[in-house]
This record gives structure tokens, sequence and C-alpha cells, in this order.
């Protein structure tokens, strides 16, 4: 028996045959996971001989009916589907970057039984804050949707448990890039604070850095300016008002 065959078998005992009966004349969720399925096997990128990687977030776009008949069983058919993937990984030796997600939105255009699937790879992030004392949080670092305050004298970024943002990305080096913040002379002294200034810095990673599409060794940064290292991006936010942080 295929591993498809499988996942519909154990996705109807999950729950009692209702979801057959209910999505007889939509969208099948076999139909869903040979997608996603595709979609792992469409965009896997080599790490290694043994080794690619593989999206970790995954958007399944579906009409208003079908989303609305789904709404029941969303959570019992995202772990299913999520079991699929991992099983599906395990077999071609592809990698996650990070834990698997899997998000049902509603399309306009699509029309009953229709879906389609967007994906993207999404590396877990964890930050480790440092005490600053009384100093104001005047930038922040967006990451995966997640945000990190930046504070003089800066941050490291990396794969390593030493980095100040660790990010499970395969692409990335233990210490990475560092990001360098200064401000105006006398703008801690200030409520509020004076204008900052950000740099960020190659460590001597094995991929380099990106800064809004160019490869560079360093840059100055300025609000909304992109940082790829690997494959994650890192957006810089200037705040307009301090925050305590």
């Amino acid at each position: 028996m295929g591993g498809l065959q499988r996942f519909e078998q154990k996705l109807e005992q999950a729950i009692s045959g209702v979801f057959a009966r209910t999505f007889r004349s939509a969208v099948q969720p076999v139909e869903i996971a040979a997608a996603l399925q595709r979609e792992l096997d469409n965009k896997a990128q080599v790490l290694s001989r043994q080794r690619r990687l593989v999206p970790n977030s995954f958007f399944v776009e579906l009409s208003a009916g079908d989303l609305e008949r789904m709404a029941p069983y969303d959570s019992t058919l995202e772990r299913e589907l999520a079991e699929q993937l991992n099983e599906h990984a395990e077999l071609q030796s592809y990698v996650f970057p990070g834990p698997i997600r899997i998000t049902f939105e509603t399309a306009e255009d699509l029309g009953t039984g229709r879906f389609r699937v967007r994906s993207k790879a999404e590396a877990s992030v964890t930050g480790h804050s440092r005490p600053h004392g009384n100093l104001r949080t005047r930038a922040v670092l967006e990451v995966n949707g997640t945000q990190h305050p930046l504070q003089p004298p800066g941050l490291v970024v990396g794969r390593g448990s030493e980095a100040d943002i660790r990010i499970n990305d395969p692409g990335v080096s233990r210490r990475h890039a560092e990001f360098l913040i200064t401000s105006s002379p006398g703008a801690d002294a200030v409520p509020g604070g004076g204008p900052v200034q950000v740099e960020v810095h190659d460590m001597g990673s094995t991929n380099g850095i990106r800064v809004d599409g160019q490869k560079v060794p360093r840059a100055a940064l300025r609000d909304g300016s992109r940082v790829q290292i690997g494959h994650t991006s890192l957006t810089l936010r200037l705040m307009e008002e301090a925050a305590d942080v």
C-alpha cells in the first residue's frame, strides 16, 4: 500500500469517516497530501550528497466553500498532513529548516474542488537577549515572524549556540553576521533618544551576506533593509518612538 493510501485510510479512521462524506464533491485530503509532497520534490535544494533542504511552511489556498467545509477538521488534517510530509522527507533524505506549518486560506479566484499550494523554507529562530540597563530599543530585526531588539553595541546572528539570534538554517554559518548599532552623541541621555546608525558585517561566513539583493562584505542599513543569510531574510525596522525594553 502506498503512502498516500495509508494517509487516506488513517485520516478517515481518525474522524470516523465523516470527513470522506463531507468532502465527496470538494477538495480531497489525499489530493492536498500529494500536492504537498510534490512541493517538497520540486523545491528540494541540495545541501550535500545525502541531504536536501525543503520548505517547511505551507499555505493551502481553497475556495470559501471548501474552506468552510474543512473548518471542523482542519486541526486533524494539519496534523496528519504534517506526519505524511515527515515520512516522505525521511524516505527522500529531505531536511526541514524548522517545524512544519500548514495554513489553510481562502482564494477568491478558486472554485469548489480547486486548490493551490504555496510554500517557503522558514528556519526556526531563537533569540538570546542580553541586559542593557535602561537603554531604549530604537531598532529591531524581523526574522520569520519574530522580532528581536537591536541595541548598542549590536548582536551576532548565526546557527551556533553562541549567537545572539540563532537561526536553524543549514545555509547559515555558526557565526554568520554581526549587526552593529551606534547612536548620535548624547542620544541615550535624551528621552526618546536620537537617530541610530546600523551596519551589518559578514563574519567570514561560508555563503556570505546579501543586502537588498547585493552580495557585500559589509553595508550600512536603513529602515526596511533586507539582509539575506543562507535561506533566511532579516529585515531592519527603525522605530520612530522609543519603547522601554
